[in-house]
């Protein structure tokens, strides 16, 4: 598989409901180094897996409604515990939604896998990886 990588950041408030997040449960801040790898078995005609800067430009786009958010606050987040893993599936989703409405470009529709890491700190992350249904 080839595989293109962007990446970008994002700072977030938020808590967590349940005794298994201890002092979490209090609003506390994060800042997420996102990385998301593109990936095909083959190159479009250009040679590309997408064109890094449209993959780039989306996904600071994608983010933006959440940085400098308490994601507590976020309507469409509402009723949901945010965690890392949480937050991977949520950008995964709206980038295949991306790929799918033609936003990366039309050969972009090539790509077959998506993975999204959220880097918590330099020993910590978590992320989502899955297969795009176009592909």
């Amino acid at each position: 598989m080839y595989r293109l990588c962007v990446r970008d950041h994002l700072m977030i408030a938020h808590s967590f409901t349940g005794e298994a997040f201890g002092p979490a449960q209090r609003l506390h801040g994060a800042t997420y180094v996102v990385d998301v790898c593109f990936q095909r078995a083959e190159l479009d005609t250009d040679g590309l897996v997408v064109d890094i800067g449209l993959a780039s430009e989306r996904l600071k786009q994608l983010l933006a409604p959440y940085n400098y958010c308490n994601l507590d606050e976020v309507e469409s987040l509402k009723g949901h515990n945010t965690t890392t893993e949480f937050m991977a599936k949520v950008i995964f989703d709206a980038l295949a939604g991306a790929i799918e409405q033609g936003e990366l470009g039309e050969a972009a529709r090539g790509i077959q896998r998506i993975e999204v890491t959220l880097h918590e700190s330099h020993i910590a992350w978590a992320s989502y990886e899955g297969e795009l249904c176009s592909a």
